[in-house]
């Protein structure tokens, strides 16, 4: 492809990009396609000559598009706003068309500049701490953008791991490293991401993970007692991240008491901001930053609520040093003669040695949008929020599980987990909208976020109608369902009753009756093969002799998931090979699945 030709073809991505944005609204949300589907449409093999440009977008057009989740759809609802804008773009194909690769200063000396002024700028933005900023005359503080929240925890927990082993060694000399990295001990709570726990397999440290209060907030005191519990016993605690803004419901723990109980024990506190982070360039959300004279780091993903697309994210620790320290190494093809090695190289601050032009698309958004366009952004999807709130409240059939501090809600049906589970399911194979769930303290719920950046009081509307249609369709079955099983109670009782007075009594299910009676039993949890002297089903867990004939699902359902042996059995399942790391603070920091058993489903 040449420059003439390429210009065209850029020309018609760019009005590709439009109208599809412009129409996404129109398709289904979600796919239809089933996994492997992609690999019967394409040739076995590469194409051993040139194709024209124009068959590689009708290709686009009829096998790469039916296979998209759009995240962009205004009824994408899921995990949390996947950022884009004009702007964005523009910027990453100006960092692909000047092709330039950062590692050291000298291999493209603006790619560090510019990193480095726009870390500036947004810690400014949010005003943080002048300790974390790149500029500060005298400070060791300074910041990297990396390519994910992710990566933004792992290496900061490396950076306390080399911290914290280095100062051992002193009082140690004679330890063995493999020693020493066998008592450090990681905090974060049954909350916090993914990622973070990702972050201690990988750093190969033991963790523990602490329960949180009623608002789902990971407070100090919870990990006072962790800490000095574990000292106790000969470990040697290292990391805390908090998080200014979970997954599940966008809660924010204390950072205040959090950073007091670091400061005292000498702890590396790392807060993972990556979506409320976003927040603080709004000064209503500054008293977030409460306890920030004790943190270690921080990062937030701009990808999420600033209108960038991905990858960016920023971080800032307060002695960058530390950093380096655990994650320099020299080689004699960087090229660095003694002038340079004083001179920033965000390669010892990043696991990849190669690195994007990332702040570039970062500078044309901030500039585009001005700091006051970014503020409205993210204060129009709060108030959106917060409109799907007051209806939710409004609604007796549901309720609001947790705190609407940003732009998110997490709400449910009354009732048992399956009711709001199985609203879930109906919503998603529907098409029209897609949301994922989160467990709060065992309660399942529905999350519910504006995900893109022309989303509007119309389209929430919409989602609402679609979220309560579907409601109304979900209680009526299951008033259905409890109907049946009652009967069918009532009619096991009577059976039973009759075969306990006559061991010569018939079996007064009909056949059609008794294939319904076993389909019953099997979605409750029991076994349906006769067992006993009176022809009663076997059981699990409980006897349906001892199930009130007016009682509801949730009754039994409840008690199958709520014992013992159940969730030992689904703890075990779920522990990783990394199990022998995990530290719970109590058993109900383990996670248990609800069951997802309906009749009707």
């Amino acid at each position: 492809m040449e420059g003439d030709e390429f210009r065209r073809a850029a020309g018609e991505v760019a009005d590709f990009i439009v109208d599809y944005l412009k129409g996404v609204k129109d398709r289904p949300v979600l796919p239809s396609v089933e996994p492997g589907y992609l690999h019967k449409l394409l040739p076995a093999n590469a194409p051993q000559q040139p194709e024209a440009w124009q068959d590689i977008m009708t290709d686009i057009q009829d096998k790469i598009l039916p296979g998209m989740t759009h995240w962009q759809h205004p009824h994408f609802h899921a995990y949390f706003p996947g950022g884009n804008s004009y702007p964005s773009m523009l910027g990453e194909l100006l960092t692909a068309g000047l092709g330039s690769i950062s590692f050291t200063w000298i291999a493209s000396p603006v790619m560090t500049e510019l990193e480095t002024v726009m870390i500036d700028w947004v810690g400014r933005m949010m005003d943080l701490p002048k300790e974390l900023l790149p500029y500060t005359e005298g400070g060791t503080g300074g910041g990297v953008i990396q390519g994910s929240s992710s990566e933004c925890t792992l290496v900061c927990m490396f950076a306390a791991r080399t911290k914290t082993i280095t100062a051992l060694k002193e009082t140690h000399p004679g330890e063995d490293d493999c020693i020493l990295l066998s008592k450090l001990v990681a905090y974060f709570s049954e909350e916090a991401h993914s990622s973070v726990e990702k972050a201690a397999n990988i750093s190969f440290v033991k963790r523990r993970i602490l329960p949180t209060d009623d608002k789902f907030s990971l407070r100090g005191e919870t990990l006072r007692e962790a800490v000095e519990k574990d000292i106790a016993s000969g470990m040697v605690p290292f990391f805390v991240c908090a998080t200014m803004g979970t997954t599940g419901s966008a809660a924010v723990d204390n950072i205040e008491e959090i950073g007091q109980v670091c400061a005292e024990k000498d702890l590396w506190l790392h807060v993972d901001g990556a979506y409320a982070g976003n927040a603080l360039i709004c000064p209503e959300y500054r008293y977030l930053l409460k306890g920030f004279q004790n943190v270690m780091s921080f990062n937030y993903n701009p990808i999420k609520w600033m209108h960038v697309g991905l990858d960016c994210s920023v971080m800032w620790v307060r002695n960058k040093y530390y950093l380096v320290d655990a994650l320099s190494i020299n080689r004699i093809y960087y090229m660095e003669d003694e002038q340079e090695k004083h001179l920033l190289d965000y390669r010892n601050w990043t696991v990849p040695l190669s690195r994007r032009f990332r702040s570039l698309k970062l500078w044309c958004v901030i500039r585009t949008y001005g700091v006051e366009g970014l503020q409205e952004y993210i204060r129009s999807h709060v108030a959106l929020a917060k409109m799907l709130e007051s209806w939710v409240r409004a609604d007796d059939r549901f309720e609001v599980v947790g705190t609407v501090e940003f732009g998110l809600v997490c709400f449910r049906l009354k009732g048992e987990n399956n009711l709001t589970e199985f609203l879930l399911q109906r919503i998603n194979q529907s098409g029209k909208a897609h949301m994922v769930p989160a467990s709060l303290k065992g309660k399942y719920v529905i999350r519910f976020t504006p995900a893109n950046w022309y989303y509007s009081e119309e389209f929430t509307k919409k989602t609402w109608d679609i979220i309560t249609d579907f409601a109304e369709v979900v209680l009526r079955k299951h008033r259905e369902a409890t109907q049946r099983f009652q009967k069918l109670l009532a009619k096991y009782k009577d059976h039973a009753r009759a075969r306990h007075e006559s061991a010569s009594g018939g079996d007064v299910f009909e056949e059609e009756e008794d294939h319904s009676w076993n389909g019953v039993l099997r979605k409750l949890g029991y076994r349906t093969k006769l067992s006993d002297s009176c022809g009663a089903p076997a059981r699990r867990q409980s006897s349906l002799e001892e199930v009130p004939e007016d009682s509801t699902l949730d009754d039994v359902q409840q008690n199958e998931a709520g014992s013992s042996s159940y969730r030992i059995k689904r703890a075990l399942r779920s522990e990783s090979s990394f199990r022998s790391l995990s530290l719970y603070g109590d058993e109900s920091t383990r996670p248990v699945k609800q069951p997802s058993e309906t009749l009707f489903s």
